[in-house]
């Protein structure tokens, strides 16, 4: 790695550093990464005593686990894709542009920085279940390694994802875009229910995308194995698992330059004079 590329990523570091503090001091970015971990709170609290039929584990059991692993994918993904939608607008995105090696820093600072967040809502869920639900398995190192395992991979493979889908919008207007197709994959990967109980055909859209996998993951790292009885199988499947998440990692971190790339030679002070134009009359 040469002398460049290295300054380029701790100056990355740096501005992911500035990013959290200054986010830790904005009541607009706080309620962004409070409320959705506040709502799957109050979610797994209505849980607290379903049962399902059946299973060792209380509904609100076998949820919180996928809870977390919705949650990974939900603020990697539209994390990037609202932190790039708005700094295209307000100019942040063109300053980078313009700076030496700026486009690294700038991206490799946004990824830092959602990834601490990512991590602090994923062991603040787990901080609130771990004591809330019996029957949770999360005693041992192995477990432990497991859960740490699998939110690194979640993280890696969701922020490259958001960043390629925040490369392709050019207007913060247009985030509904990506959060509803988003919110209907909640609805087919197992989050809340059993994937088992779903038909075939929606069983197999579920397991292309990443947000049954982590919820799967998750599952493993924290029920007991004999949960895994209600899932595709009967199994975990644990390699395949960080097989499939590794591949939608590989393909967006090779997407994600390219399209950064090409939308960073599109930016130009009279396009984002016209994004702000565009929300002013919105307002």
């Amino acid at each position: 790695m040469s002398t460049n590329t290295l300054h380029e990523y701790r100056t990355g570091w740096k501005r992911a550093l500035i990013e959290t503090k200054v986010s830790l001091t904005s009541i607009g970015d706080l309620m962004g990464f409070i409320m959705p971990t506040g709502i799957a709170i109050v979610v797994l609290l209505f849980m607290q005593n379903a049962d399902f039929e059946g299973a060792p584990v209380s509904l609100g059991s076998m949820n919180m686990p996928s809870l977390i692993g919705m949650n990974v994918v939900f603020g990697g993904i539209m994390g990037m894709v609202g932190a790039l939608a708005m700094d295209r607008t307000n100019g942040t995105l063109l300053r980078a542009k313009s700076m030496p090696g700026g486009m690294t820093g700038y991206l490799v600072g946004h990824l830092a920085s959602t990834a601490m967040f990512i991590g602090a809502s994923a062991v603040a869920l787990l901080a609130v279940g771990l004591p809330l639900f019996d029957g949770l398995s999360f005693a041992t190192p192995d477990r432990w390694m497991t859960f740490l395992a699998v939110l690194v991979m979640g993280v890696v493979a969701t922020l490259p994802i958001g960043a390629v889908l925040g490369a392709i919008l050019d207007n913060p207007r247009n985030m509904g875009l990506v959060m509803l197709p988003v919110m209907g994959l909640v609805a087919v990967s197992g989050i809340f229910y059993p994937i088992t109980a779903l038909p075939g055909w929606l069983q197999g859209v579920g397991q292309v995308f990443p947000m049954y996998w982590m919820g799967l993951g998750m599952r493993h790292a924290l029920l007991p194995d004999s949960m895994a009885a209600v899932e595709i199988g009967g199994e975990w499947r644990t390699v395949t698992m960080f097989a499939v998440l590794a591949v939608w990692a590989v393909v967006s971190m090779a997407l994600a330059p390219r399209l950064l790339r090409r939308m960073s030679r599109r930016e130009s002070g009279s396009a984002v004079a016209a994004r702000r134009a565009d929300m002013q009359r919105d307002w």
